[in-house]
């Protein structure tokens, strides 16, 4: 069982006067497009609902420029696009309440337990290149197949459903957050944590 958080939850509206978070507009070296604030996403809708969420916890805000600095030095002219940071709480209950009883629902946290993204915990992130082109993964953002799942990239190289190229993409991603003090998941490629799940959902705040 989950120990009880007695922290008190945010409200993302007081957001911007919070001395835990940071906007992702101030950080160094990182480019953002949110895709849940625009329809450019697996449900083909704005999912933010009109939410300012371009947030993310100090921790995790400084680890996110940790990896884009080591990025730039390891492969100059490249960097870190994040495609979304703080999930607020309601927006995560709007999302389970489409997705529940579907296969989509393999790929996102029940609110009842809490999402790390709902702390400002979680980053999903991809590459840049100079000229600002996403880099090709093998898969796209948010796309629930197991052609995402990085747990998976040594079969789908060997069978050929991934090149040898998607996957240094992937490693080169993984590489950095690595440095940033993040860790990585078995089933989306995009996705990072900040510290310890259950330690973040004990411990910290959420935003409601």
């Amino acid at each position: 069982m989950d120990a009880l958080n007695l922290q008190t939850p945010v409200r993302v509206e007081d957001i911007a006067t919070h001395p835990d978070f940071r906007p992702l507009a101030g950080l160094v070296g990182v480019a953002f497009d949110l895709r849940y604030a625009g329809s450019n996403n697996f449900a083909g809708k704005v999912l933010d609902q009109g939410l300012d969420c371009a947030w993310l916890r100090r921790e995790a805000a400084a680890g996110v420029e940790a990896a884009a600095a080591w990025l730039a030095q390891a492969r100059p002219g490249w960097r870190l696009l994040v495609l979304d940071a703080l999930r607020p709480h309601r927006v995560q209950q709007a999302i389970w309440a489409d997705v529940a009883g579907t296969p989509a629902q393999a790929y996102f946290a029940d609110p009842a337990r809490g999402s790390i993204h709902s702390f400002g915990m979680a980053v999903d992130v991809t590459l840049i290149d100079a000229h600002g082109r996403e880099s090709d993964m093998g898969s796209g953002y948010d796309e629930m197949t197991l052609r995402s799942h990085p747990m998976l990239d040594a079969e789908h190289l060997a069978l050929g459903v991934l090149s040898a190229a998607q996957v240094a993409e992937r490693g080169w991603l993984h590489a950095a957050m690595a440095r940033g003090g993040f860790r990585a998941i078995a089933t989306e490629w995009w996705h990072f944590d900040f510290g310890d799940r259950d330690a973040v959902r004990r411990d910290l705040p959420r935003v409601d």
